[in-house]
């Protein structure tokens, strides 16, 4: 009897993705899988869809099927002998399908990357301005060099598990469903350590510190993360080693207040200087500057210089520098001065000063977002 087609078997196209056939193989042994479906001919539909997806799934089976159909399978194709020869070959399938952490097929422990680690980084309000380099010091496990992360003392022998039989997996079963997964005796390595290691103590690691040397780009926020690929803990069984997280903290400045990438410097002129006009002396993140405050400012008022925040991460124009001032009410005047006052009050009444335009106001919202 000749095989049927193996898209048919999963009921996809034939130029379905990885995703579409996973997809479709997942619903079929959910369906037919031998301790759910009692009817005659599930366990065969079962491993018949086991082989079409073991087939489909590789690019180099796949390309000689669709090539020459089941003939270019001679010497190389797919099938399977038993259901357990299926739950080893796709039991992160089974995993996903049944909701079990599974083992691999023929024992032993997958690669598996390391943790991701995060350091928590305070830097100065200047650092984060101008960019520094910062030396990290990461505490971070190792794998023992006296086991080389097997735990076991060197030189002693390790005996198989006796609840996998070495396999490093065991049959589970819920419900219905029987699935292989990790033994939870030995976790996976199929053997059992009759003498620990004295150095890790049977754990495989150890504690060891990294010294790194980490750029902070200028410009970066308060809760700007950095992302060291390969810096963290190291990966298992060969695995890739995970990736370092630094999690930036900026302290406040005395000087200026930050909204973004613009910085607000609050100043203060008296009454005086705020009538007749004036020159100040303002900070910036590099050298001071001269502002002209012009006649007539009103307490308030922001004057917008563009170009002189904080610069971006990622390049392109500065924020600005937005100063606010705020004009003072004398206070605890001499009789000569309440004497001036009162002649310019009396001045007033003859010819009423003109009202402040409203223009700054106008800026100060669209430049602060009020």
């Amino acid at each position: 009897m000749s095989k049927r087609d193996y898209y048919e078997i999963l009921g996809v196209p034939k130029g379905a993705s990885e995703d579409e056939m996973k997809k479709a193989y997942r619903k079929l042994a959910f369906e037919f899988h031998p301790d759910r479906n009692q009817e005659p001919e599930a366990e065969q539909k079962f491993k018949e869809a086991a082989e079409a997806y073991d087939v489909l799934r590789d690019p180099d089976k796949r390309r000689r099927y669709d090539t020459f159909g089941h003939e270019g399978m001679n010497g190389g194709g797919g099938g399977f002998n038993s259901s357990e020869d299926i739950f080893g070959s796709f039991s992160d399938i089974f995993g996903e399908v049944f909701g079990f952490s599974t083992g691999s097929r023929g024992g032993g422990r997958r690669a598996q990357a390391g943790a991701d680690l995060r350091y928590n980084l305070t830097i100065t309000f200047r650092q984060a301005a101008k960019g520094d380099e910062v030396d990290l010091r990461i505490p971070l496990s190792v794998p023992c060099p006296d086991c080389k992360g097997s735990g076991a003392e060197p030189g002693s022998e390790m005996s198989d598990c006796r609840q996998c039989h070495g396999s490093g997996h065991v049959q589970q079963a819920q419900g219905f469903f029987r699935i292989s997964v990790t033994c939870p005796s030995c976790h996976g390595r199929g053997k059992i350590i009759t003498k620990f290691c004295t150095n890790c103590r049977g754990g495989g690691l150890v504690s060891q510190t990294r010294d790194l040397k980490v750029r902070i780009p200028a410009g970066v926020d308060d809760g700007s993360r950095l992302r060291l690929r390969g810096e963290g803990e190291p990966g298992v069984n060969g695995g890739p080693s995970g990736d370092l997280y630094v999690v930036i903290s900026v302290e406040q400045d005395k000087t200026f207040d930050r909204q973004g990438q613009n910085l607000i410097l609050r100043k203060e002129v008296t009454f005086v200087e705020a009538s007749l006009g004036h020159k100040i002396e303002v900070p910036t993140l590099d050298d001071p500057i001269t502002v002209d405050i012009p006649k007539g400012t009103q307490s308030g008022e922001v004057f917008q210089l563009r170009g002189l925040g904080m610069p971006h991460p990622g390049g392109g124009r500065k924020g600005d520098l937005l100063i606010e001032v705020k004009v003072l009410t004398p206070t605890g005047l001499s009789a000569k001065q309440e004497e001036l006052l009162r002649e310019f009050a009396k001045l007033e009444e003859d010819k009423p000063l003109k009202k402040a335009k409203n223009f700054f106001k106008k800026a100060k919202e669209k430049v602060m977002g009020e």
